[in-house]
């Protein structure tokens, strides 16, 4: 079963004005952005600082930076992928968990009820266990256990260490490990009493001024020089506005769909460059012959199934993909946006259905991808607990979890604007392709009865069958053997 984009939809609204001058026979590319100075090792992420303005900045969040202002810009041009086996190795050394926790397994489980009562009987102490989830590095379940109450999440774990891009990956797998307050910031979106946000999103959009503003600098641009037409674009277009609704916009999972999104246009551009053989980009491919065309980019979770047991009490979630696709439109002299009709330009095709089949190898090196891919996860999972009002049928209030005043999340910089990125591309006369997108997640739709299968073959059944609550006091966590 695959989620179309009509019905279940991650919908990029993000206007980020990437402009494409075409003028001779040679491909050059400027951008409008801070230089960028990676790491020399991987690390733990860093406490704020002051950065070189004077300005408190935060921790890196897939390999973007966000000042007290609010302004995004990238900072490191070199990705997780081309880190050496000496600087992992490194850092494998020098962070140590016990053998319990580190041990890979298939499926490790998770009481959200248990951990949170484990909490307040610490006197609130949230240990790096719970931080980073035993080490799960996807949510693919959900089961609620009547007799004892559990509201259970599991999927495969094994042991993490500090990696790149601000994450904590899997010893093996190299990928981020499920982070707590991603998996909070969803269940206090879907928390009881609360009717669900509906929508999360997150869009990044110029002001109508800077759209009015750059079509009138287009229609007098002809003849400028690369510099002079790159700056002129950059100029009218003016900062990006960025909003998040849905969740509060200054959890750090807010700045990871913000990440998600700015990246993904830069590897659009060419701009961050990955080793992923086979991977095609809009610019390389590009063909536009309107002179205000705005292509838009969706990304769509396409889960092969979301799996459900007659009860509903135990839950699946199957497939590893998420799909991008693709729209075209045009934006007029004052600024306002329509749908074309017709065929995708070859550049948006190409980029759209390269990134698609890519998916698993980007997120490999540009771990944001796998971030956000397992926050659709999570909000699935949280839709389905509050769908099926386990919080009431387990007398769950999240008392500790889900109060900001004993478990503070929203404690992060929001993510306000971002300046244009322009790269040029000659290939013999002058167009221009303005390229846009946003994120928009409509978690209930994924377990509707429109797209969840029936458990027929009792798999998943069998898999809640297997798990044993038989726990001493205070574990939290245990694989299933």
């Amino acid at each position: 079963m695959k989620i179309r984009p009509q019905s279940f939809v991650f919908c990029w609204l993000f206007l980020c004005a990437m402009t494409f001058l075409f003028i001779g026979s040679a491909s050059l590319f400027a951008q409008e952005d801070d230089p960028a100075t990676p790491p020399a090792t991987p690390a733990t992420p860093a406490a704020p600082g002051v950065g070189a303005a004077g300005a408190l900045t935060q921790p890196t969040q897939g390999g973007i930076r966000i000042d007290a202002r609010g302004v995004v810009a990238r900072i490191a041009n070199q990705d997780f992928g081309r880190l050496t086996a000496q600087q992992l190795n490194a850092a494998r050394t020098a962070y140590t968990l016990s053998d319990d926790i580190s041990a890979k397994s298939p499926m490790r489980c998770i009481s959200l009820n248990r951990m949170e009562k484990s909490i307040i009987e610490s006197g609130g102490i949230v240990t790096d266990e719970m931080k980073y989830l035993a080490g799960i590095q996807r949510i693919t379940h959900v089961f609620y256990f009547p007799d004892s109450k559990d509201i259970v999440v599991a999927g495969p774990a094994e042991g993490w260490f500090p990696g790149y891009e601000g994450a904590m990956i899997g010893i093996e797998s190299l990928q981020p490990v499920c982070e707590l307050q991603h998996l909070i910031t969803a269940l206090r979106a879907f928390g009881p009493n609360t009717e669900g946000p509906g929508l999360v999103t997150c869009s990044i959009d110029p002001t109508a001024e800077g759209n009015v503003r750059l079509q009138q600098f287009l229609s007098r641009s002809i003849g400028l020089n690369t510099r002079r037409f790159v700056e002129g674009v950059s100029r009218s277009l003016g900062m990006q506005v960025i909003t998040v609704d849905g969740i509060p916009e200054t959890t750090h999972a807010a700045q990871m769909m913000v990440a998600a999104d700015y990246r993904m246009k830069r590897i659009a551009l060419g701009l961050d460059t990955l080793r992923v053989p086979g991977l095609q980009t809009f610019i390389a491919n590009t063909a536009p012959n309107a002179p205000n065309a705005l292509f838009r980019w969706y990304f769509v979770p396409d889960y092969d199934s979301v799996i459900m047991t007659p009860d509903r009490t135990a839950m699946q979630l199957v497939g590893d993909a998420v799909r991008l696709i693709g729209e075209n439109e045009l934006v007029s002299e004052t600024g306002e946006r329509s749908t074309m009709g017709g065929e995708l330009d070859p550049g948006s095709r190409a980029f759209t259905e390269s990134f698609t089949e890519h998916y698993p190898q980007i997120a490999r090196q540009a771990l944001v991808f796998a971030q956000l891919r397992n926050w659709i996860d999570m909000l699935i999972c949280a839709a389905h607990i509050h769908q099926e009002d386990f919080y009431a049928r387990s007398g769950w209030s999240m008392e500790f979890f889900g109060c900001e005043e004993k478990f503070p999340l929203e404690t992060f910089t929001a993510a306000r604007e971002v300046a244009p990125v322009v790269a040029t591309r000659s290939v013999g006369r002058l167009t221009v392709a303005p390229v846009g997108g946003g994120i928009e997640i409509q978690a209930e739709l994924a377990l509707s009865d429109e797209h969840a299968q029936p458990d027929r073959d009792g798999n998943v059944a069998e898999q809640r069958n297997q798990i044993s609550l038989n726990l001493p006091e205070g574990v939290w966590w245990w694989d299933v053997k």
